[in-house]
């Protein structure tokens, strides 16, 4: 296999800079599915798949986070590569048998996260890292048999479970996106939110992107392993 061929379960309600970032940082053939307006995979003929970010908590009771989920777990049951970022790392840890929970608290901006042990996803990247992070809901029990692989104050941030690779904080943001996210949390406090927006710098973005290498690690975890459209 030179390119897998991804499956990207798009949760991101609209967002036109979730396909962009992703598109750009995975090396990767990937078929879109706007899985929010009930867009699936009709098989599961891919080489991996990837869940997004959402404005949406895993624990919602929407018939399309249901469907999603249903599909996540027989993908991950027939042994394709997965990787969940934010909202996709609290739907897999869901939907193999972890919990998610509102935090209570919000946590938004670059911020420190510390790796947790060894990980192929998060090889090559230093300790601690950097990255843009946004988000209230956190996994507070891993699903069984997942080891955790990054964490930092505020939660876990991130897993690895045989095939399945997650974060919560997203390194597939660019400096824009950043900004746009910070911008439309209108329901924080002003000045928390002004702070953010101040501390998106050539500087701080400069430095959060040593966790893009992820995506090749995820990839190359890709063209290692069989999977069931690699067979065929």
């Amino acid at each position: 296999m030179t390119r897998p061929r991804l499956a990207l379960l798009n949760a991101a309600m609209e967002s036109v800079h979730t396909p962009r970032n992703f598109r750009r940082e995975l090396d990767a053939d990937l078929a879109e599915f706007d899985v929010t307006d009930e867009q699936l995979p009709a098989t599961f003929d891919f080489d991996g798949f990837v869940v997004t970010g959402s404005k949406s908590a895993v624990y919602e009771d929407d018939p399309w986070i249901e469907a999603t989920e249903a599909w996540a777990e027989e993908a991950v049951d027939r042994g394709l590569p997965a990787l969940g970022v934010c909202w996709g790392h609290q739907l897999l840890a869901q939907a193999l048998g972890g919990t998610v929970e509102d935090m209570g608290e919000f946590e938004l901006g670059f911020r420190e996260v510390q790796k947790v042990g060894d990980s192929r996803l998060l090889d090559g990247i230093g300790d601690p890292m950097y990255p843009f992070i946004s988000h209230g809901d956190a996994v507070t029990e891993l699903p069984p048999g997942a080891e955790p692989i990054a964490e930092n104050d505020y939660s876990n941030h991130g897993f690895a479970l045989d095939r399945v690779h997650t974060v919560q904080f997203h390194p597939e943001y660019d400096a824009e996106t950043a900004r746009h996210v910070a911008e439309g949390k209108e329901f924080l406090d002003d000045e928390y939110r002004r702070r953010v927006l101040d501390s998106i710098t050539d500087e701080n973005y400069d430095r959060s992107l040593a966790v893009k290498r992820l995506f090749e690690n995820f990839t190359a975890f890709v063209r290692e392993v069989d999977t069931p459209a690699a067979a065929d």
